[in-house]
């Protein structure tokens, strides 16, 4: 196999071995290079042997000097230098088909691909790893791997997945674990399938594993566009706060024998089950920031420093608006009343969107679209800036869910559109109207 390199950056050491636009690298030092993780992982050294196939098709072998961890300077057609994983699961409780129909193509594509997850923080079922894959993940021992669990019960996982693979693989977290791999565990929790006594059987199995650092309990998402799909329930206080007592029980576990909680319940679990969520020296190092996990306590704490630091003098009246989920709503109300009363020349109105695209079972603001943002505040005085957090936005920081750009809604509201990250620092800044 070869990869068709795409171009050769001007100066660099693989320009100066005279590889070209359009030939093909086969191998660094006799390693096959298939995708990106074998490329930067060979690459390191400061002498390497690079085999590869010219444009006429002759293989030809490059002797590259350079630096230790400089790049050789290639560029490929795609960042991993193939395509993407797809899922082969159909879990019963897949956000993904429960989308509506309209949306941009790319929110479609699931994505389970072990290298996403070491560079990107994705998560993998491990139901379409290969052989291959697994003893690379030994060998260069990437770490950690970010995992979705979900049960260590076999056949449960089967049904929950749809993949008669999906117990069998169960055998890989084994493997990461005794090869000193550090495994971050999600568990999407959905109530009647492995919640409760299943609960504690996953977690009595996780927690026997050195290595699995963090495990993540999520609740269940569930939207309006269930048409055809398995029946499930979303968690009500009763069952949230069952599910805590289960999470606590086993984090006091891991803190008596490891001397960290390792185990965590998403935000969303201590919000339906109304109960405070924890402050933020109980969530350690916030590894599953990603799944929910100790954002609340987080901004909390950031910006509560934040604003005890800040000596910003506001010269004159300031009029700024917040939209945000329905869930994070109470914390960022709190926030702005704390601002107001250290300034008293601002006003700092906050709104919480309903999720009426998705459905009203949807509090997060990450799937709050312009559509509901439009539609609830179009009448409002937002005063000069509306902030939003900016994880209702995709990676490139532009366009909603729903397609609609930011400059689109920053029209049509009539006021200018700030994202904001979940950073407390940022947010007070933000509210204030400090440049940075």
């Amino acid at each position: 196999m070869s990869v068709i390199i795409k171009s050769v950056d001007k100066g660099s050491p693989a320009d100066l071995a005279g590889i070209k636009s359009g030939d093909s690298l086969v191998s660094i030092d006799g390693n096959e290079i298939m995708d990106v993780l074998d490329y930067r992982f060979y690459q390191d050294s400061e002498r390497l042997t690079l085999e590869y196939i010219d444009s006429l098709g002759k293989i030809k072998t490059a002797r590259i000097k350079k630096d230790e961890y400089e790049e050789i300077g290639l560029e490929f057609e795609t960042y991993l230098m193939d395509k993407k994983h797809s899922c082969r699961n159909k879990c019963v409780f897949c956000f993904i088909d429960q989308l509506p129909k309209g949306l941009r193509e790319s929110l479609y594509f699931k994505d389970d691909d072990s290298r996403l997850s070491f560079l990107f923080g994705n998560y993998i079922t491990l139901t379409n790893i290969t052989e291959h894959e697994i003893e690379r993940i030994i060998k260069m021992h990437i770490s950690p791997i970010n995992i979705s669990v979900h049960t260590t019960n076999p056949e449960l996982r089967v049904k929950m997945m749809t993949n008669k693979n999906a117990g069998n693989v169960l055998s890989v977290i084994d493997r990461f674990n005794d090869a000193g791999i550090k495994l971050n565990c999600q568990l999407v929790l959905c109530p009647g399938y492995n919640d409760g006594e299943e609960l504690k059987n996953t977690l009595s199995d996780l927690i026997k594993l050195q290595n699995a650092e963090c495990i993540a309990a999520v609740p269940v998402g569930l939207t309006r566009y269930r048409e055809g799909l398995a029946e499930l329930e979303p968690f009500n206080k009763t069952t949230a706060s069952e599910t805590l007592d289960i999470i606590d029980k086993y984090g006091d576990i891991c803190l008596e024998k490891y001397g960290q909680r390792r185990i965590y319940a998403a935000d969303e679990f201590y919000l339906i089950a109304g109960r405070e969520i924890p402050n933020a020296d109980y969530y350690g190092d916030f590894l599953q920031l990603e799944n929910g996990v100790g954002l609340w306590a987080l901004l909390k704490s950031e910006a509560q420093s934040a604003l005890d630091e800040c000596d910003y003098k506001l010269e004159t009246k300031r009029k700024v608006s917040v939209a945000t989920g329905e869930a994070a709503f109470p914390l960022i109300s709190a926030i702005a009343k704390q601002c107001e009363t250290k300034y008293n020349k601002l006003e700092c109105n906050v709104y919480a969107i309903k999720n009426d695209f998705f459905g009203g079972k949807i509090t997060v603001s990450g799937l709050v679209t312009a559509t509901d943002i439009y539609a609830q505040l179009k009448d409002t005085d937002l005063g000069e800036e509306l902030l939003i957090p900016s994880v209702m936005l995709r990676s490139e920081g532009d366009m909603f869910l729903d397609s609609v750009t930011v400059d689109e809604l920053s029209e049509r509201l009539n006021v200018k559109i700030t994202p904001v990250d979940n950073d407390g620092y940022q947010l007070i800044d933000a509210i204030l109207g400090i440049k940075t």
